[in-house]
């Protein structure tokens, strides 16, 4: 059930879908693993869950869709044992373990009544979310990023309550928002951004980048952005429940009154909920209504930029910006956001008042230059981002250490996956040149290892690039030109 504010409405009692909690004890217990038929059943029944709550789903989203002001007053019950299934199925089985230790395997063993059990604690109200366990990864400058690594059982009731809420909110988030979103890659964000600047007048950039964004959401704010569209407070208190479950680090659970846990499988969605209240909205009208001339934005999750025609228009923006993050208890990092002249026309204006070339500027992985094509004409350059190229082939080096005895055969076909992966995120026009210099750098390990393990071993780089060309991926590109793509997928 839903109401717009001030009128009821249950329509929504249309998207309930078949209730199959009730289930008898015999339907619940599983067959011996490892038979055909097991096999066979299993599957089909995931198939006979992804139509069910496909379906479910499909009519939120579509009530979403039909009335935009409508607040949804009954959503627990779409967080079926069906949906809780799928969501179980999701995780990666090989994903670290939370708190309470348990792998994928060991939930699994007994899957069919552990989730009859979890499903009657949600509704009931009497599931509780662990504290998250703290792991730290590496990030590209040598600093370590916090994560957050949640227990198994709550992975489940957050993708599922996730998957809920975003039929929902995919309805309302804006063109410009990429991060975290079904069917919007990380490249369609780099697409998006080369075909604004490509094909828009813009002469500036605003590389804008939001200070310590997880850790500082506004709780408060954030539950208030929420019940724009949820009215269902069970669902609110889920969310809740999680916010305030606490990190565990060193035997010691700490509890903090703002941010959400990057890491977990809600804080995306939540994220991207509260910089469409905080940011999106705004920055829409404030394009609408305020420029003076052509404005691009383009937002991965707390990555923005934002392009335009007029300097005079991306300062008044920037000053705006400032002000309105600092409403809802945001702010831009002094040292990493930074306005520069770059476009078409920068490199020719830049020289007729006797600067140098535009600055070059960052975003997912690549860095953007303004460049030239073999007929003089301007091409908007990506590469692949230095330091996070250095970082890549310092831990593959670290990792050939450790692999310094195994045989060329074994060490080759791991090379070739690394190189592979890489390829497959970077090898995108204009970024052949980064990937043959990292494919000749790992080379350079991988013949450096090889030395060190014997005195014997040793190779001339003739007899190494040999080897290189036996097993490792040669660079090409495997992206279409941004503008192709981009118009497949929004071919208005």
């Amino acid at each position: 059930m839903m109401h717009e504010r001030g009128k009821s409405d249950s329509a929504i009692g249309a998207v309930k879908p078949a209730n199959k909690a009730a289930r008898s004890a015999a339907e619940l217990v599983e067959q011996r693993a490892g038979t055909k038929g097991n096999a066979d059943q299993q599957s089909t029944r995931r198939v006979q869950d992804r139509e069910s709550v496909s379906q479910a789903l499909g009519r939120i989203r579509q009530a979403a869709k039909q009335r935009k002001k409508e607040v949804f007053t009954s959503l627990l019950h779409h967080i079926s044992i069906d949906l809780l299934r799928l969501s179980f199925f999701a995780i990666k089985k090989d994903a670290a373990s939370g708190v309470d230790g348990l792998t994928w395997q060991d939930y699994g063993a007994d899957l069919e009544r552990k989730l009859g059990d979890l499903h009657d604690r949600v509704h009931r109200g009497a599931y509780r979310a662990l504290p998250s366990r703290r792991q730290y990864i590496p990030k590209p400058d040598g600093r370590q990023r916090p994560i957050a690594i949640a227990a198994l059982e709550d992975k489940i009731v957050q993708r599922a309550t996730v998957a809920v809420l975003s039929a929902i909110y995919e309805e309302d988030f804006l063109g410009f928002s990429y991060g975290f979103r079904p069917k919007r890659s990380q490249h369609d964000a780099l697409d998006a951004l080369v075909v604004g600047i490509t094909s828009k007048k813009v002469n500036y950039i605003l590389d804008a980048d939001i200070r310590g964004f997880f850790d500082e959401v506004n709780r408060s704010w954030l539950t208030r952005f929420l019940e724009h569209r949820i009215g269902d407070p069970r669902i609110l208190r889920l969310i809740q429940k999680w916010l305030k479950a606490g990190i565990l680090e060193e035997g010691i659970v700490t509890n903090s009154e703002k941010g959400t846990p990057q890491g977990s499988v809600a804080s995306p969605l939540l994220a991207n909920v509260y910089l469409h209240y905080a940011f999106d909205l705004w920055a829409q009208r404030w394009r609408r209504r305020e420029a003076t001339g052509d404005m691009i934005i383009v937002r991965y999750a707390d990555d923005i930029v934002v392009g335009f025609e007029h300097e005079s228009d991306a300062r008044r923006f920037w000053d705006a910006m400032r002000e309105r993050l600092q409403e809802f208890s945001l702010s831009l990092h002094p040292e990493k956001t930074r306005l520069i002249e770059f476009g078409r026309f920068a490199a020719a204006n830049r020289r007729r008042r006797g600067l140098g070339k535009p600055d070059s500027f960052k975003f997912l992985g690549f860095s953007f230059i303004c460049g030239k094509s073999l007929r003089g004409n301007f091409l908007l350059k990506r590469r692949s981002r230095r330091d996070r190229m250095k970082a890549k082939i310092k831990e593959v080096a670290g990792e050939l250490r450790q692999r310094m005895h195994q045989s060329i055969p074994e060490q080759g076909t791991w090379l070739k996956q690394v190189i592979t992966g890489y390829f497959a995120y970077h090898a995108v026009p204009t970024n052949w040149a980064a990937l043959g210099a990292f494919r000749d750098e790992i080379t350079k390990r991988w013949q450096w290892t090889l030395q060190r393990r014997s005195q014997k071993g040793s190779r001339t780089w003739e007899q190494m690039k040999k080897l290189a060309d036996d097993w490792l991926p040669k660079p090409r590109i495997l992206h279409p030109w941004p503008n192709q793509r981009f118009a497949v997928k929004h071919p208005r």
